[in-house]
Formats: C-alpha cells, sequence, structure tokens
C-alpha cells in the first residue's frame, strides 16, 4: 500500500524519529474504540466482577492502549467502569441504594424523553419499532439474551433520540452503560421468556400520538426490566 510504502521511506529516512499516524485517524480510531467498548457494556460482555486489563482490551480491539485507556477514563467518570490502583479494569459494583438511584433516574428522564419525542414520531417509525420488536420476539423465544440486549436498547434509543435532547439523552445513555452489565447477567441466568413485552403498547400510543399512553408504556417497561435485575442480581446485603 503507498501509505505502507511512506511510512516506511521515512522511517529509514529519520530512524530516531517516531513515525505517528495522523490526528484525524487517531481520532477515528477513539471513536471506534469508544463505540466498541459501549456496545460491550450494552450488550453485556462486561461481566460484573470479572475485571480485565487496558493492554488485553487494547489486543482484543486491535489497537494500542493509547485510545483505550483515553475511553476508559472517560467511562470511568461515567461510573460506567471503575479503574483499580492496579490498572484493571472492571464494572462498578451494584449496591441496593445505587440500583435504586438508577432506577429513580430512569422513570424520571425517560418517560420524558419518551413524551419529548412524541411530536417527532408518526406512523413511519412506529413500523420501524414494530419491525425492532418482532426481532425481540425471536430473540426472546429462542434464549438470545445478548441478541435481546442489543435489540432493546435499539428499540428504546430509536424513540429517545426523537426528542433531539442535547441534554436529558446523555444522561439516559450514561444509566444505561450503569446497569445493562448486571441486565445480561440476570438475563443469562434465568432467561428471556418471562419478560413481559411492554413494547407493543409503547408502539400503539404513537400510532395514536399519545403521549400519556407512551409515558406509561415505558414505565412499566422500566420496572419489568429493572425488577428483574433487583430480584435476581443484586448481591444479598449483609
Amino acid at each position: 500500500m503507498p501509505v505502507a510504502s511512506s511510512a516506511n521511506q521515512t522511517a529509514k529516512a529519520s530512524p530516531s524519529k517516531t513515525v505517528r499516524a495522523p490526528a484525524a485517524q487517531r481520532g477515528a480510531t477513539r471513536l471506534q474504540v469508544d463505540q466498541a467498548v459501549r456496545n460491550a457494556l450494552l450488550t453485556g460482555r462486561f461481566v460484573p466482577g470479572k475485571a480485565v486489563t487496558l493492554r488485553g482490551l487494547a489486543q482484543e480491539l486491535g489497537v494500542s492502549p493509547m485510545p483505550v485507556r483515553e475511553v476508559i477514563q472517560g467511562l470511568a467518570a461515567e461510573r460506567a467502569l471503575d479503574v483499580k490502583p492496579n490498572g484493571r479494569v472492571q464494572v462498578p459494583e451494584m449496591t441496593a441504594d445505587r440500583f435504586s438511584e438508577i432506577l429513580k433516574a430512569r422513570l424520571l428522564l425517560e418517560t420524558e424523553l419518551s413524551c419529548m419525542a412524541m411530536e417527532n414520531l408518526d406512523n413511519t417509525d412506529a413500523k420501524e419499532l414494530t419491525s425492532i420488536d418482532l426481532d425481540i420476539d425471536e430473540s426472546i423465544i429462542s434464549g438470545n439474551a445478548e441478541a435481546y440486549m442489543r435489540l432493546n436498547h435499539l428499540f428504546h434509543f430509536r424513540i429517545y433520540r426523537a426528542s433531539n435532547s442535547s441534554i436529558l439523552l446523555p444522561l439516559v445513555e450514561s444509566l444505561w452503560l450503569q446497569f445493562a452489565p448486571y441486565m445480561r447477567t440476570v438475563y443469562g441466568r434465568v432467561g428471556t421468556v418471562n419478560l413481559i413485552d411492554q413494547h407493543k403498547e409503547a408502539i400503539h400510543a404513537i400510532s395514536n400520538k399519545n403521549a400519556d399512553a407512551l409515558r406509561n408504556a415505558i414505565t412499566a417497561d422500566i420496572q419489568d426490566g429493572m425488577g428483574m435485575i433487583g430480584r435476581e442480581g443484586l448481591p444479598p446485603e449483609a
């Protein structure tokens, strides 16, 4: 490739200087790493209680440790990951108090986002959400917990992003990063067949332009999903 050839020639001409990737390329790599790590959190590939290393993550993603370190530091600021003094990385411990706050925040923020989104949602959106929900049904029937996690996130944020919120939406995205690994652990242990489908009620509300009904459907969906985590996923109190 011409780029590699040019880099090799530069390295030969100036052996004492390090050849660095262009800033745009480094930025693209960091964005790719950020998306990959966030997706791993949202689909439960970060297992609560199991630590990983920055070097191990970098090797898995096929990149240098630098963009991984930057991404992990950002996610630690969002309380989605903990960086231990020895450099190992893991999902923060979930306590009853922390869980209760996440639940309250979800009920406040996600229901508000759904109401804000309603004026921008129409029957075309309802059809797209129906298609996603059918795929969710298949993942529940097959017991594919990771597919369920990915599709469930896609469904909710297909609604929330229609709000065009620049303040509430990032807050909700951070909340999902914090509880998703625990949800995936619960679904992996008890399965998905007992999940109550509130999505069809949400779609029906969108079709009828009924903001109150959409709020109620989102509320019920959050309470059902988080209720399962509370019953099955929290460590017993001492």
